[in-house]
């Protein structure tokens, strides 16, 4: 695949760097300026750029939110953010374009304390625009099986 960038273009900035540094309370020097290194988890950022992220709001549609409201999602409706692994190929630098690239990985089940767990994971690949490796990503979901069990009901 080298030579060819992934679909998914995601800019990365300084001033987002910045602030994305700020948000997870590093204010390293090495996170600012022109130059600046991007902090570990900063490819999750990606996201903000993806028009097809599910939990990014779309204008003139209903968003679920989490603000009790309209459009709140349903119960049992999600997952969970389960964990979260990172292979770092080198580092992610201010000034460059990475492309982001998303597949399913494996599936599992197991069984919990109140019912079965599904797990499942998505493969996220960051490369330059060279098609060299930058970050790989592994994203772990899960989501319990059937409605939960209300917390006066135990």
């Amino acid at each position: 695949m080298t030579g060819q960038p992934f679909p998914q273009p995601f800019p990365v900035e300084a001033g987002h760097i910045m602030m994305f540094a700020r948000a997870i309370g590093d204010e390293h020097p090495a996170y600012q300026g022109e130059s600046a290194l991007a902090p570990p988890t900063f490819t999750m950022a990606s996201a903000h750029y993806d028009p097809d992220y599910h939990l990014r709001p779309k204008p003139d549609e209903e968003w679920f939110g989490s603000g009790g409201g309209p459009g709140v999602m349903a119960e049992g409706g999600g997952g969970l953010h389960a964990e979260q692994h990172f292979e770092y190929h080198r580092p992610v630098r201010a000034g460059e374009t990475l492309y982001a690239h998303t597949v399913p990985g494996r599936s599992w089940e197991k069984q919990g304390r109140s019912g079965r767990l599904l797990f499942s994971e998505r493969v996220t690949e960051y490369r330059d625009a060279h098609g060299e490796p930058v970050v790989s990503a592994v994203t772990v979901a899960v989501v319990p099986e059937g409605p939960a069990t209300p917390k006066d009901a135990r």
